[in-house]
């Protein structure tokens, strides 16, 4: 009789009635989240708190300026947005 399968998972590996008992087995055991949160991949903090995301529309010939900017200066969009708002917003 061939062996169930319920597909694979992420790393290709199958997931057989075998792979189910072992993760069941697991959970029951429990986990420990400080050490999950530990190891959550993501973006670095950009200070003290959550950085926010604005959305902001530019024009086609600015959109085109920043990014060939950016690219002259092997910055991102994101990067260099900032760093031309700072000195503006401490200015005013």
């Amino acid at each position: 009789m061939a062996r169930k399968d319920y597909g694979r998972t992420r790393s290709g590996e199958p997931i057989t009635e075998e792979l189910v008992e072992k993760l069941a087995a697991k959970a029951e055991e429990g986990f420990d989240v400080d050490e999950i949160l530990r190891r959550r991949g993501g973006r670095p903090p950009m200070g003290a708190a959550a950085a926010s995301v604005e959305s902001v529309r530019l024009d086609p010939a600015l959109s085109q300026a920043l990014r060939q900017r950016a690219e002259q200066e092997g910055r991102t969009n994101s990067d260099l947005i900032r760093a031309a708002l700072r000195p503006y917003l401490q200015a005013s």
